[in-house]
């Protein structure tokens, strides 16, 4: 291939780069000088009102749009005004619907340095003062096709908690809006697709009004949509770390293609006035990037193709800037074997400490073009690496030589885990049952003796709260293993790691179906029969109210529908011999006869803890670490209390489990929440105790989740329907089970089980 010299249009398109990057001096020079005089002018907002940062920025761009005038402009104009002496400060005029993509600039004057949260934050409190709405929440678009949540304001913590994450599998107006639906309009709610100027989703908006708001209708729909496009474009400057203009595709499909290639190149046509291709910018570095001069990533970031490589200038020959017009002419990609790797690197690097690279791939991507390569020669180790991980799932890879305790893990390896590869170590496996829950230790050990000791290869799912999780979500994680023999010692262990929370219920329960239980349906049938048999005989379905001094209790469990396996749910109501009343309803994750074994185990636990006289929040803390430790992998929820007739007080705790609902004087709600990990998450763990005085004529109700989950209703509405259905209480605590039971409107499949308790 030939340098730039050899073609004669290569100089004139140079000089065009230079002038251009003289433009662009000019005009950062005169956004960083606007820069200034708004970050004065909002100083003096601050000063004069005693705004936040934040507030202040706000009301800075309303009054700019609301005097129809540049943000600079307006800026000038409060720092040439002297405030009145005794007059107070003016609030700014009211934001009108030419006004409402006001709040991008609002969020864009906290973008350098907010987090996601952050930047929510500031939208929410704008949505909420125009459109007087009671919560927001922002969900990301994943790559794998989940809806990770931005932030949010207004939710509460348990129903933020539980939609966090949305699998793409989860059939729900959220999914459906980040799937290319309309967007929803309820007197609700409504839910707004953000997507960039492309018309590609980057994530959701979801709005919510207690009551409908004064306005509503089309005026509503078009400002709220102006918010949502505001916001996206802010969103896509956070995300890209630069202005939105220089972004043409999604993040997640960036992230896509870093898990595919190691060295990747996204760059965008950039036309003169004539709409001629001159240049294309640099818009997306991989973080593996291999520049083939040798420069690292961050020393290409804000160039163009031209900038960066200057002797692959001319529209004809093989350089980057040929291949990429080629490209988008004919719509076709272009691929160069690893062979003829060297020349390619002297026509981009111009023959100076040029890094050799090999398999170059260029194709269209969108209105722009993607360039992979990889490191010519990569050594052999990190080659097989590679290969393996491809292999055994293409997912994060890692290798251990048992003779050197030498450990190497893959980027993606360490991004499976959590962590960052610039500050931790790769985890040995002899230490990795370490960073898994207690449940889930035994698994990790077995795996690795069955790797290390009979030399055979191994697959095991664990559970792990990933560090930079703040919510504390489980995620499943999929391990890999085989052994690597010199004749028959195991000289090394290498593998994958997976995370496979949002698919563990489809895809890996089924391949594991399909490889290991060829006869499954006979097998599923039977299982199913001998767990409804031992779940029958420790719970019969009409049991005899249990009756206490002054106490009326009724319990009730409802099965999941024909064909479903059962599930871990039970309860108890005891007399005990002191004259308390211990109140328990419980729910093992899981169906079938693991989830039945586990919750006979933890219900023959708790019983017999009960004997040794501790409060609620003691017990479950000896039924934590029965379960971490001695239960097999039993994990779940449990609400417990004992409750005192002479006093007519409840003490109650809880693991993870939904609030009790308590009905006085012709109103229910819900109790608030003690602290309380679910059972199995950590042996340590403490749990809070609360108490309640009742009265006579009280309700308390106690259940678990199947009674009340809806696929297309939040958690929080869940609840709130359950506490209006609770109202009035009927004549005993029989009739109010029985009123409860046949409102509840669940339509997951699930058991149910519901506890009663009337105060006489």
């Amino acid at each position: 291939m030939a340098g730039s010299g050899g073609f004669p249009d290569a100089p004139s398109r140079l000089a065009a780069v230079v002038e251009r990057q003289r433009g662009e001096i000019a005009r950062l020079r005169a956004e960083r000088d606007a820069d200034a005089v708004i970050a004065m002018a909002a100083g003096v907002l601050i000063e004069r009102g005693g705004a936040s940062p934040a507030e202040a920025a706000r009301q800075l761009s309303e009054m700019a749009a609301a005097a129809d005038l540049p943000l600079d402009e307006m800026a000038l104009a409060v720092l040439h005004q002297e405030p009145t002496h005794g007059e107070p400060p003016r609030e700014p005029p009211p934001l009108t619907l030419a006004g409402t993509v006001a709040t991008v600039p609002a969020v864009a004057a906290v973008l350098p340095s907010a987090d996601g949260a952050e930047l929510v934050g500031v939208l929410a409190e704008h949505v909420r003062a125009r459109f007087a709405a009671t919560a927001v929440a922002v969900w990301l678009l994943e790559p794998d096709g989940a809806l990770e949540m931005l932030g949010q304001s207004g939710l509460a913590g348990i129903e933020a908690s539980r939609w966090h994450r949305v699998p793409p599998q989860f059939d729900c107006a959220e999914q459906r809006a980040a799937a290319g639906a309309d967007d929803l309009w309820q007197p609700g709610r409504a839910i707004i697709a953000l997507r960039d100027r492309a018309g590609i989703v980057l994530g959701v908006l979801e709005t919510w009004w207690g009551e409908p708001p004064a306005e509503s209708g089309p005026r509503l729909a078009a400002e709220l949509t102006d918010v949502a496009a505001g916001f996206a474009e802010v969103l896509l400057a956070r995300l890209a770390g630069g202005p939105a203009s220089a972004l043409p595709l999604a993040p997640s499909v960036f992230g896509l293609l870093d898990e595919i290639a190691g060295s990747v190149l996204v760059a965008r046509p950039v036309r003169d006035v004539n709409g001629k291709i001159a240049d294309f910018a640099i818009v997306h570095l991989s973080p593996g990037y291999a520049d083939p001069a040798g420069r690292t990533a961050a020393e290409l970031t804000g160039l163009s193709l031209l900038e960066a490589y200057p002797a692959a200038a001319s529209v004809t020959g093989d350089g980057l800037f040929a291949r990429a017009m080629r490209v988008l002419d004919s719509g076709t990609a272009e691929y160069v074997p690893g062979e003829l790797a060297a020349p390619l690197s002297g026509e981009l690097a111009d023959g100076a400490d040029a890094i050799p690279v090999a398999d170059l791939r260029a194709a269209p991507c969108y209105d722009g073009v993607v360039f992979t390569w990889r490191e010519h020669g990569v050594p052999a180790r990190l080659a097989s690496l590679i290969r393996d991980a491809t292999r055994l799932g293409r997912m994060g890879a890692w290798e251990e030589n048992l003779l050197t305790s030498a450990v190497y893990w893959t980027d993606t390896a360490f991004a499976v885990f959590g962590l960052d590869p610039a500050l931790a170590a790769p985890i040995p496996l002899e230490l990795l049952h370490s960073f898994v829950i207690a449940a889930d230790r035994s698994l990790v050990r077995r795996l690795r003796e069955s790797v290390l000791e009979r030399r055979e290869p191994a697959t095991a799912v664990f559970r792990i709260v990933r560090p930079d999780d703040t919510a504390g979500v489980l995620r499943q994680i999929r391990i890999f293993a085989e052994p690597v023999l010199a004749g028959a010692s195991v000289v090394a262990v290498r593998g994958a790691f997976q995370d496979v929370s949002a698919h563990y219920h489809t895809q890996v329960a089924l391949a594991a179906t399909r490889v290991q239980l060829a006869d499954s349906e006979q097998r599923a049938a039977e299982e199913h029969l001998l767990a409804v048999r031992l779940q029958r005989a420790i719970m019969p379905p009409d049991p005899e109210p249990v009756r206490a001094a002054g106490v009326d209790v009724a319990v009730r469990y409802r099965p999941a529908e024909p064909g479903h396996l059962v599930a871990g749910d039970w309860y108890d109501a005891l007399l005990l011999p002191s004259g308390d009343v211990f109140l328990v309803v419980g729910d093992i994750t899981g169906h079938g006869i693991d989830a039945v074994t586990g919750m006979i185990g933890a219900r023959n636990a708790l019983r017999g803890l009960v004997a040794t006289g501790a409060g609620p929040a003691e017990l479950l803390r000896h039924l934590n670490y029965t379960a971490s430790y001695l239960g097999d992998g039993i994990a779940g929820t449990v609400v417990c209390g004992m409750y005192d007739p002479d006093t007519r007080v409840l003490r109650w705790a809880r693991a993870g489990h939904l609030p009790p609902v308590l009905v006085r004087a012709g109103e229910a709600d819900l109790l608030p929440l003690p602290d309380g990990v679910l059972l199995g998450l950590d042996p340590d763990a403490e749990y809070e105790e609360a108490r309640l005085q009742l009265q006579p004529g009280d309700s308390l109700l106690l259940f678990t989740d199947g009674l009340i989950e809806r696929r297309e209703a939040s958690i929080s509405d869940a609840l709130g329907d359950l506490a209006a259905a609770a109202v009035p209480a009927g004549p005993d605590a029989a009739a109010h089970a029985d009123q409860i039971l046949a409102s509840a409107a669940s339509d997951t499949g699930d058991d149910a089980c519901l506890v009663a308790v009337r105060i006489l």
